[in-house]
């Protein structure tokens, strides 16, 4: 009996790692270890009471039970829309500008399938988020990384791509606010960036989900405001972080109308769109007071300031982020180069669980990143507990 073959790609994809964070926290889980998780940026906190209400009234309507295509999401469209021009005054149009997706995750992995041929190049930051390289594999093209460095604040340095690397490209990810590093950009680079793209031929995406939880009066900017004409951009959003409904699966694209129909073509053969009533929730969000999204901020504030004092206490000494729910953190000397390894001991002598900096690629090694989504009082009694790890060390 022949056995059963598996396509090549698959090899690209054997490490994940939140996927393998998740197989270690089952492991001490069985153990019996009590577990501090702050390895997944899966926000603790709730979803506000109005969104929860629109999508419950929803459950008892049955017209919004059955499949729903591209042209039942109008109202959701044209509140993205109308949410888009408020916070960054460009025109969006609804019918071509927009798609709504199953968070901006999905956008980042499957937007590769309608831009590259196999072998073509994606140029993606180091460290980045880890779906980003999954979508270029799965489209059978291949990684350029960029690196990014503390003392270039973390932004890539676009000259240093090599030219026979820029004629076999086909699109550039940029994430700003950054995760894992936290680093924000300013206008100003993102208008040298897409300067870069339109000279060399390359569709930017710009994947946008901590557009909201930016501190101290930082603004970030979208993508947009420096391609107005969404020349060659295309920008992805999520609701996970701003409303806290992670769980809800929804997001949306928002540029160029040819990069949104292409992304609509491969949406088309994946799926339809989620639950009617996750729409309604999401058109509540986007369109009554955002006086929650300050509270959470602050909260997320709060946070960073007393986990970093706390890192401070214990002599470990961190830059304090702009923006984000993270903490971007070198290593001790003495782990300078084992992340992994460092993580995998504070989780089995601690029950701490933290996500190594290699996990996001080579130039995250010597790093880890912290998130912050427990209450004060449980942050610090990780930062207790990663003390003592230290100090018997």
């Amino acid at each position: 009996m022949r056995q059963i073959r598996f396509a090549k790609r698959l090899q690209h994809l054997q490490s994940n790692i939140f996927a393998d964070i998740d197989l270690a926290k089952a492991k001490a889980l069985t153990a019996g270890n009590q577990l501090i998780d702050l390895s997944l940026g899966s926000s603790d906190l709730p979803v506000d009471d109005h969104i929860i209400e629109a999508i419950a009234n929803s459950l008892y309507d049955h017209s919004t039970h059955g499949y729903l295509l591209f042209h039942g999401t109008r109202d959701f469209r044209q509140a993205v829309a109308q949410w888009y021009e408020q916070k960054f005054s460009i025109r969006i149009d609804p019918e071509s500008e927009v798609l709504p997706l199953i968070g901006s995750q999905e956008g980042t992995a499957h937007l590769p399938l309608a831009i590259l041929n196999p072998g073509d190049f994606a140029l993606l930051l180091d460290p980045g988020y880890p779906s980003h390289i999954g979508g270029v594999h799965l489209a059978e093209g291949q990684v350029y990384t960029m690196p990014l460095k503390e003392e270039n604040d973390f932004l890539p340095v676009l000259t240093d791509i090599p030219q026979e690397v820029l004629s076999a490209s086909q699109m550039m990810v940029l994430n700003y606010p950054h995760n894992p590093t936290s680093a924000i950009a300013p206008l100003s680079f993102f208008k040298l960036a897409v300067a870069f793209c339109q000279q060399h031929g390359l569709v930017l995406v710009h994947d946008f989900p901590y557009v909201d939880l930016v501190f101290e009066d930082n603004q970030v900017p979208s993508i947009l405001q420096a391609d107005p004409q969404k020349s060659v951009s295309i920008e992805f959003f999520t609701l996970s972080k701003s409303y806290n409904m992670g769980g809800f699966r929804i997001g949306y694209a928002v540029g160029n109308a040819e990069l949104i129909r292409a992304l609509r073509q491969v949406k088309s053969v994946v799926d339809f769109n989620q639950y009617w009533g996750i729409l309604n929730g999401a058109i509540a969000a986007l369109t009554t007071s955002q006086a929650g999204i300050k509270a959470r901020v602050m909260k997320f504030r709060q946070r960073r300031d007393i986990f970093v004092q706390a890192l401070y206490k214990i002599g470990w000494h961190v830059s304090i982020p702009k923006a984000t729910m993270y903490i971007w953190a070198r290593l001790p000397e003495a782990w300078s180069d084992k992340s992994t390894e460092f993580c995998a001991q504070l989780l089995e002598k601690t029950g701490v669980i933290i996500s190594p900096g290699a996990g996001f690629g080579k130039s995250g090694e010597g790093y880890v990143r912290f998130a912050l989504v427990h209450e004060p009082s449980v942050l610090e009694t990780a930062v207790e507990r990663i003390g003592k790890f230290l100090y018997e060390l």
